[in-house]
């Protein structure tokens, strides 16, 4: 028998005069046979034959949204959809105090076990992370439905069932808080009026004809003022601001380490000058379309 010969990316689009986007786009299709993932980089058999275009009409499918729910079906690793759950709940978990590094939650992602470490890891780090895992999951299933309070505190159940907090009888799991809180040093809404304004908030975002990467991020920062939940707010806030962009096939972003600072000014100083937050959120953006120019995925 025949050992097969692969050939890289760049040879295959060369050999048959398209870009490599278009190859690794063909890849991840599942449009060419016997195409192998190692890692980040596909190998291609030699033989392998290019595949017909699709018509223009379908090209429209193939958003990051369409990407996302077919790996996922696919249990496909090394792929963009691999890439986010680990990148996104790594860093929004991060932010909020979770010492987990981020090997440690890929290695929890892929095989669902922390591994070997010499460091003590509080429990609740590791449920909210496999919690977050579902959280996206979740996002990228209901993407295209209309943000809603159930929606919400559905997020807000799957991300805190199973941890300290859910065990205590003031904390409200998957429900509105039911002890005044802060956020930053400033004071949130009122438990006893945070229904009637989440309601007036997602009344008022729903209404608009047209959904922009603003009105995202003012949505954001309004619910955030609300604080409508004991706790985990930042991080179904940042997991609402990925399905409405996904939704609206706006590029997502990811608050990391480094951004955090200018996010938190960002989100101070909306009121009076949109330009910090906006030009804080576009730099996660332009990292965002970096990962999905190497995945070939097509973006506006």
């Amino acid at each position: 028998m025949n050992k097969i010969k692969y050939i890289s990316v760049k040879e295959t689009a060369k050999r048959w005069q398209i870009s490599e986007r278009s190859v690794r786009n063909y890849c991840l299709q599942g449009r060419i046979a016997g195409a192998l993932l190692e890692g980040k980089t596909w190998k291609i058999p030699s033989d392998a034959k290019k595949p017909h275009r699709k018509t223009r009409h379908t090209a429209k499918q193939d958003t990051l949204l369409s990407f996302l729910k077919r790996e996922k079906e696919a249990g496909l690793k090394g792929g963009i959809y691999h890439k986010i759950q680990i990148d996104l709940t790594y860093n929004s978990n991060h932010i909020e105090g979770s010492k987990l590094t981020h090997e440690q939650t890929r290695f929890i992602f892929e095989t669902r076990t922390l591994g070997v470490t010499d460091d003590v890891v509080r429990v609740d780090d590791i449920v909210e992370t496999v919690n977050h895992f579902h959280c996206i999951d979740l996002i990228i299933e209901g993407a295209h439905t209309k943000l809603s309070e159930s929606f919400i505190k559905q997020l807000h159940y799957v991300l805190k069932y199973g941890t300290t907090d859910s065990r205590k009888s003031w904390f409200k799991v998957g429900d509105y808080k039911m002890l005044e809180n802060e956020v930053g040093g400033d004071e949130t809404t009122k438990p006893a009026d945070v229904a009637a304004e989440m309601k007036a908030l997602l009344t008022k975002y729903n209404l608009k004809a047209k959904i922009t990467f603003d009105d995202i991020l003012d949505f954001h920062v309004r619910f955030e003022a609300i604080h409508p939940f004991q706790d985990g707010n930042g991080r179904i806030g940042r997991l609402i601001i990925f399905k409405e962009c996904l939704k609206h096939n706006i590029v997502p972003f990811i608050i990391t380490e480094e951004l955090k600072i200018y996010y938190y000014r960002g989100i101070k100083k909306w009121k009076n000058e949109r330009g910090y937050l906006r030009d804080t959120c576009l730099t996660g953006q332009d990292l965002m379309k970096q990962c999905l120019d190497y995945f070939g995925i097509i973006y506006d």
